[in-house]
């Protein structure tokens, strides 16, 4: 029987707190995580395909899911990019290691971030998402740093199941999430 991740039971457990502070009726139109998607771009990789390799295996190891591969959708002369090159790689983690993972990135990796003084809350895209950006995967403890060839960095997108920023910003506040004051 596998035990419930920590986060999760924090949401479970601050729901009813939550419907109370945005004021909803319905338990169902409660704001919920539904995914987290990670993203590794690398621009020199429409030259050497070998570079993505070290990003497939640094997401790998802080995912615990094997990345896909991405693509160009279009050609762009100016970057001597064609379409179908690969040029990035992403992950999607659902139900329990995306719970897992946010606990991870909270208490963990963002305090092993230099100068950091919280996530701006104006990153919010309009439809309830956040994304963020590590400018080096490094601060992941599960990468080993005698085996980084690169120093890369990642986007990390938080999905939400509502279309209100202010909404998904009051459920990552409960997550404890360091939002700048």
């Amino acid at each position: 029987m596998s035990s419930m991740p920590r986060l999760e039971k924090i949401y479970q457990d601050m729901s009813a707190e939550l419907k109370q502070e945005l004021e909803i009726n319905n338990v169902m139109q409660l704001p919920k995580l539904k995914k987290i998607v990670l993203n590794i771009g690398q621009g020199a990789a429409h030259q050497n395909v070998k570079i993505l390799e070290g990003a497939v295996r640094d997401l790998t190891t802080i995912s615990g899911q094997k990345p896909v591969m991405r693509r160009a959708k279009k050609s762009i002369a100016g970057f001597k990019l064609r379409e179908g090159q690969p040029i990035g790689v992403s992950v999607t983690l659902r139900g329990k290691r995306m719970y897992e993972f946010l606990d991870r990135m909270i208490n963990i990796a963002v305090p092993r971030v230099r100068d950091f003084r919280g996530f701006s809350p104006k990153a919010f895209d309009g439809h309830g998402n956040y994304t963020i950006g590590f400018k080096e995967i490094i601060v992941f403890p599960e990468i080993d740093y005698d085996k980084v060839d690169t120093i890369r960095g990642v986007g990390v997108t938080l999905v939400t199941s509502t279309d209100n920023d202010s909404h998904a910003m009051a459920l990552l506040k409960k997550f404890r999430f360091p939002f700048k004051q």
